[in-house]
């Protein structure tokens, strides 16, 4: 079970977590452009297909997301205040994430004929509301709280991007 944790945490000074979030928003961030972009009539067929696409695109790093996620959050101390924003982080991506999904059903319908569809549209701009507000707790997390920063601002450029097999420590 260790290892497993360790693999999808990532190690020290290379969390897995981020890249994969960064996809997931790049994604929902297409999704939602697109949905915009069809809705006000502009590239309408290509704009209804592609959006579907890519919320599918966005659940699937979504997932991915989410478990390395998980893997994080089960190494915080549930007493500390990191914790407590980590659990706000998680139900805003679990209530994005639902949207998303919600938008990705309703949407089918537009992937079918070239279209955008409101019930898509809608979910779609929620949900993506819901990703920022996500995104600002989890950047929180690491950027106030500190969640897996080494801050080792003098080490060689060289040195900082190999990956070391050190032991994370436990973040309390």
């Amino acid at each position: 079970m260790t290892a497993l944790l360790t693999l999808l945490r990532g190690p020290a000074g290379h969390p897995v977590h981020p890249p994969l979030t960064d996809a997931a928003i790049g994604a929902y961030t297409t999704a939602a452009v697109l949905a915009v972009v069809g809705a006000v009539g502009w590239i309408e067929d290509a704009a209804g297909k592609g959006s579907w696409l890519a919320l599918l695109v966005g659940l699937a790093f979504g997932a991915l997301s989410a478990l390395t996620g998980l893997a994080d959050l089960l190494r915080i101390d549930s007493r500390t205040p990191m914790w407590r924003t980590a659990i706000l982080h998680m139900l805003a991506m679990v209530l994005a994430t639902a949207l998303f999904a919600l938008a990705a059903i309703f949407q089918y319908a537009g992937y079918e004929d070239g279209t955008v569809t409101t019930a898509g549209l809608v979910l779609t701009l929620v949900g993506f509301t819901a990703l920022m507000l996500g995104g600002w707790l989890g950047g929180t997390v690491v950027y106030v709280h500190g969640m897996r920063v080494m801050s080792e601002p003098e080490r060689p450029a060289g040195e900082a991007v190999r990956v070391e097999q050190r032991p994370l420590r436990r973040v309390s």
